[in-house]
């Protein structure tokens, strides 16, 4: 089994609060990121998304915190699809510090969005599957 994927990012002064702790959104932007970085990873960029009249959506998010962070820290933010059945799909994300500590845990709900219909799409995976040059990053 290969390692998931992940991005490595540095927890920034101004990301922090009055308690020098990372800001409880900030938690929100890095796994973004690391969404997008898999996207990108994969061969599918906004361009492509924007050419196929669709765009990702996040329907839900659950963050459970378990170590805070601080500025200076170094992270790794992890990013795994898992596919069911329907128009959604959910995203688990862990955001663990250099030496192993699991400092969050981060659920979401995600779909695709016909951007003309504004509804979400039928098969995500579907979609997915045809956009990506490397489906093994989204579990495919």
């Amino acid at each position: 089994m290969s390692e998931p994927f992940s991005v490595p990012v540095t927890v920034r002064g101004y990301e922090t609060d009055a308690l020098g702790h990372l800001n409880q959104s900030v938690y929100l932007q890095y796994a973004e990121h690391a969404r997008w970085s898999i996207l990108q990873a994969a061969g599918v960029g906004p361009a492509e998304l924007l050419a196929k009249g669709v765009g990702p959506v996040v329907l839900r998010t659950t963050i459970d915190y378990r170590r805070e962070l601080r500025a200076g820290d170094e992270v790794s933010v992890s990013c795994g699809f898992e596919w069911g059945e329907g128009k959604t799909f959910q995203v688990a994300q862990t955001i663990t510090r250099t030496d192993g500590t699991v400092s969050a845990e981060l659920r979401s709900v995600g779909g695709l969005l016909d951007l003309t219909e504004r509804r979400l799409v039928a098969d995500p995976r579907g979609y997915f599957r045809a956009l990506t040059n490397r489906p093994e990053l989204f579990g495919l």
